[in-house]
């Protein structure tokens, strides 16, 4: 089973005091690239939050918003200093007097200075109401990999089918070959008697040196490769854990043994084939990389 990288999903509560809406998207990366946007209230448990996110979600471009609101009940969420705001009013009074301003402004701007307004909006946050954050931040994650999974059996399909591709290919390369050989052979002998004439050469070296040749041709052991790659990465495929890296360090042979297999073949029909099974496998490294 694989599992794409994109994924999404939401979720809220409002249990009568308080309103939470968390949300998570998720694209293809390297690595766990955590964008986290956490309200005030809950910065003390930034890194358990980060923590949840990477045990859930692995790899990816990943962006979590969690909004949280306090629904107003009649209850007094600010405060004043009284004892600094008289203080700041008094000096700013002094000063008035020195230079004979007036005294309209003073209230507000005393009001306004630092430490005189003092808010309860985040104090002493129930452990219950922390709980119920944790809960609807798992249910979000299990829906944003839920929607990995899904996700992720489209891609199982599309590169099945790819490998599919890449092997109807190789069994036309398969049927192609001996053809191809005996060719190369026609041509080679056909090139040296035409040149030399024929009495000018030793037809046993002339097949030792045929057979050398076509055997720097020989394409069996890289057609064996190729199967054996192909069938490994769709054992890959079925495996329980979703290993983009693993199927990348696969193609990657596969690649290796259709190019080894393009340079040797010197033959046009082989070569088209060749080309098919390359842009295959480039539609594979592309969906592998959003590939978990």
């Amino acid at each position: 089973m694989i599992k794409s990288m994109t994924g999404f999903g939401q979720s809220s509560l409002d249990d009568g005091q308080y309103q939470i809406a968390i949300e998570v998207k998720s694209l293809n990366s390297k690595f766990l690239d955590l964008n986290l946007r956490l309200p005030k209230t809950f910065s003390e448990k930034e890194i358990e939050v980060r923590n949840m996110i990477s045990e859930a979600l692995e790899r990816g471009k990943v962006s979590v918003a969690i909004d949280f609101e306090r629904v107003s009940d009649g209850e007094v969420t600010q405060t004043y200093n009284e004892s600094l705001f008289v203080a700041y009013y008094s000096e700013l009074k002094k000063l008035a007097d020195r230079v004979v301003a007036p005294y309209d402004a003073l209230f507000q701007m005393a009001l306004n200075s630092p430490n005189v307004i003092q808010s309860r909006s985040s104090e002493d946050l129930p452990e219950e109401m922390w709980s119920k954050v944790k809960n609807l931040l798992s249910e979000v994650l299990v829906k944003c990999d839920k929607f990995r999974v899904d996700e992720g059996k489209v891609l199982d399909k599309m590169l099945v089918h790819c490998c599919k591709v890449i092997e109807e290919n190789l069994e036309r390369i398969k049927e192609l070959d001996p053809k191809r050989i005996q060719r190369i052979r026609d041509r080679l002998k056909n090139n040296v008697t035409s040149f030399f004439g024929e009495e000018g050469f030793d037809s046993n070296r002339l097949e030792q040196e045929i057979i050398f040749y076509i055997e720097k041709l020989d394409i069996n052991e890289e057609k064996v490769r190729l199967k054996s790659h192909i069938d490994y990465f769709l054992h890959a495929l079925r495996e329980p854990q979703s290993n983009g890296k693993k199927l990348s360090f696969i193609t990657q042979e596969i690649g290796r043994e259709i190019n080894t297999i393009g340079s040797k073949s010197n033959d046009a029909e082989m070569q088209q084939h060749v080309v098919v099974m390359k842009e295959e496998l480039e539609k594979i490294k592309e969906q592998l990389n959003n590939v978990l």
